[in-house]
């Protein structure tokens, strides 16, 4: 049986969070809105209408993130710095002040993302492809992609999880989704089918609304394959198009990240 909803099924606790959430923020520019499945276009209109902070909306991903990762097991960290950056964001902003500099922060300023665990950031969040090997060790600099991201105001929310070093030092015997760092990856709609991988963890997370957007990697159906079972969308760039410094290759020929 398909579940629907996830979180009311699966997780009832987090239906008065949600129902709290929703009154606070019931409509933006007449239309209905609540955080779950909205777009980034309707983030920021709510944004820019004082109807919803960074803030706001980091608090709760990260409640979530407790909630439900417990069972999805989709993230691997979350950055303890993520509320600040979201403060500093609506500062930024002028929540309560100038909206003149609005337009002009760009369409991710305040919003949430994930990394896949592969993707370079130099903070207090560890990049380990989700393995104990590298826990504890320290990038020289963000990854291409992070550095725009933070240019653009973005929230860099925490690291997600994946098949572990993408699978390439298993020889296929570890199961898609499973790290040992987060444990195995639940598909949140049919919790005993595949997740898919390596990029399991930004799809599950988006999925779940633990999370508006998250980057991920793929060589070979690593971002189509996991977006296609946790009926999310992904986007595969064309190989080059987007910047592959600082990500844990596997082939230059082949890795994209989107």
């Amino acid at each position: 049986m398909e579940i629907k909803n996830p979180a009311s099924l699966l997780f009832p606790p987090l239906i008065s969070l949600l129902i709290i959430t929703s009154n606070l923020i019931s409509t933006t520019d007449g239309h209905d809105f609540t955080i779950e499945e909205a777009s980034i276009e309707e983030i920021q209109r709510a944004f820019t209408e004082n109807r919803l902070t960074s803030r706001q909306l980091v608090d709760f991903y990260l409640n979530r993130i407790e909630e439900l990762n417990p069972l999805l097991r989709s993230v691997v960290e979350v950055n303890p710095e993520a509320r600040d950056q979201a403060d500093v964001a609506d500062r930024e902003r002028g929540v309560n002040g100038d909206r003149s500099m609005v337009a002009a922060l760009g369409e991710l300023h305040g919003i949430p993302v994930l990394l896949k665990d592969t993707i370079a950031s130099k903070d207090k969040l560890n990049t380990t492809a989700g393995s104990y090997a590298l826990l504890g060790s320290v990038v020289a600099r963000d990854a291409g992609v992070v550095e725009k991201l933070r240019k653009g105001g973005a929230v860099i929310l925490g690291k997600a999880s994946l098949t572990e070093w993408y699978s390439f030092r298993s020889l296929g015997h570890v199961p898609n989704g499973w790290c040992a760092r987060a444990g195995q990856g639940v598909n949140p709609y049919v919790p005993s089918g595949n997740p898919c991988g390596s990029s399991s963890g930004s799809a599950i997370s988006v999925a779940a609304n633990m999370v508006a957007v998250s980057l991920a990697s793929e060589t070979h159906g690593s971002i189509l394959c996991p977006a296609d079972h946790n009926s999310v969308v992904g986007f595969k760039p064309t190989v080059g198009l987007t910047s592959r410094a600082g990500v844990i290759p596997i082939l230059p020929r082949h890795d994209t990240v989107g």
